[in-house]
């Protein structure tokens, strides 16, 4: 299928369908100017001092850290969540919140980014399933039975030489312990999914009421594969979706459906364009 032929078929998809599906991956946020993070040369480029410490992403993203070194673990998803609240959503944001006010069953969320960005650019809280979690929400280390609460709106305090944090550290409300992030890592067994279990389930009860269904995936890449194999099922389960894939690296897609080989923000603009044109 040419890019052309490509661009048709989604439009055709966007045009008659009565919702919108918005997924999306990391890749979705590089055209906001966050850090691509594919592979760990990719990771050290954007955090030479973790570099200079022999630690990847994947080590890093682990609740051990809390335990043993909190600094340290603080200082690396304090500068993500510092990071995330300085950068600005790109005008892609805008397109797909416009596109789903336009549609009679509007739009869902379905994303593995921890960024909150789509809440930012204005889609509604109870219309985003992050299926694994928020920055923006925290839980307490010690389990004191609070649940999940919001992160403060202070930014956490980073040495950016040594990517630790600077006392104090985040805190529970209730019992003044040690707070981490309400996201899940890997080897994570003490995630607290209650917050995304809800949204799941309102995700779910959306689905229901949907007949011809766009799927919009960006930026979700095959490295964590959760949206990927999420919108997948779901276009080969409903009779009538068709699955629009954007992404500059891993775009391949299913029989009958679309591939878009491109940045999420060049194609949605273009997309936006032929779909208001008569």
């Amino acid at each position: 299928m040419t890019l052309e032929h490509a661009y048709q078929r989604a439009v055709t998809a966007l045009r008659q369908a009565d919702a919108l599906l918005v997924a999306a991956g990391a890749g979705m946020g590089v055209d906001s100017g966050l850090p691509d993070f594919r592979g760990p040369q990719g990771f050290w480029r954007a955090h030479p001092a973790y570099a200079h410490l022999g630690l990847q992403f994947v080590q890093l993203a682990n609740p051990r850290w809390f335990r043993s070194d909190p600094a340290l673990a603080w200082g690396f998803y304090g500068y993500r969540r510092n990071l995330y609240r300085r950068t600005q959503p790109h005008s892609g944001f805008a397109i797909l919140r416009r596109w789903a006010r336009e549609l009679p069953r509007g739009a869902f969320v379905f994303t593995s980014n921890v960024d909150g960005h789509f809440q930012a650019a204005g889609f509604g809280e109870d219309a985003v399933f992050e299926v694994h979690g928020s920055l923006e929400w925290q839980q307490c280390l010690a389990g004191c039975g609070i649940g999940h609460f919001p992160a403060e709106a202070t930014d956490v305090d980073v040495d950016m030489e040594t990517m630790r944090a600077r006392p104090p550290l985040p805190a529970c409300p209730r019992c003044q312990g040690l707070a981490r992030p309400n996201v899940l890592m890997f080897s994570d067994g003490g995630w607290i999914d209650t917050r995304s279990a809800a949204q799941e389930s309102r995700f779910q009860a959306w689905l229901g009421g949907v007949e011809k269904l766009a799927i919009i995936e960006c930026g979700a890449g095959e490295a964590v594969p959760t949206i990927r194999r999420g919108c997948e099922a779901l276009a080969g389960y409903l009779p009538q979706a068709t699955l629009i894939r954007i992404n500059p690296h891993d775009a391949d897609v299913p029989a009958g459906h679309v591939s878009l080989p491109l940045a999420a923000q060049a194609a949605l603009e273009e997309l936006d364009l032929r779909r208001s044109a008569r």
